[in-house]
């Protein structure tokens, strides 16, 4: 596989830009290698994506540059898929505990029957919130996790805990639920 390396150096202060490109990183899914040494695999959106990081760094007064390369054999390969992969297991584990609690407080306040249009409207929000983080997960996950089917499959579990909410709600204000 061929990887991008994206290399640079930072200022210490102010710490903005170092922050800014260590949110965007981690926000991309890039592995980091050492400071200011991170690494992607190689395609035409990671590689858009540094070239476009890249000129913000230099517009800052910044350097850094941008690598193409191969591991030397296939165990340092092995190493950097088995990083990405504990990178994502560790997000998904996160998403599946965020699926978990919003099921939990949906069971709970259908157990008090509090249903009220807010906490309708609370329970979409953070379904929504935990949908996104999912496709921002999955959008980095080219490691195939083990954990991808079982936070999809909770998701699921828990969309339909919340059209069921939802439509408690609709029928404890005695009103029909738009389709």
């Amino acid at each position: 596989m061929d990887w991008l390396i994206f290399l640079s150096q930072l200022p210490s202060n102010p710490s903005s830009l170092r922050v800014a490109v260590w949110r965007k990183m981690r926000a991309a899914g890039a592995l980091g290698l050492q400071n200011g040494t991170w690494i992607f695999p190689q395609n035409n959106e990671n590689e858009a994506f540094l070239l476009e990081l890249l000129e913000l760094v230099q517009s800052q007064g910044a350097s850094g540059q941008i690598f193409r390369m191969q591991p030397l054999n296939e165990a340092i390969e092995a190493d950097l898929l088995a990083r990405f992969q504990s990178d994502r297991e560790q997000e998904y584990t996160e998403l599946i505990e965020g699926c978990s609690e919003f099921l939990a407080e949906n069971e709970k306040e259908s157990a008090k029957q509090k249903f009220t249009f807010a906490e309708l409207e609370e329970a979409e929000d953070d379904l929504a919130k935990l949908e996104a983080w999912q496709a921002k997960i999955n959008k980095r996950d080219f490691t195939q996790s083990q954990h991808a089917v079982e936070a999809a499959s909770l998701l699921v579990e828990c969309r339909a805990a919340y059209e069921r909410f939802s439509q408690s709600v609709y029928d404890h204000a005695g009103l029909p639920q738009d389709e």
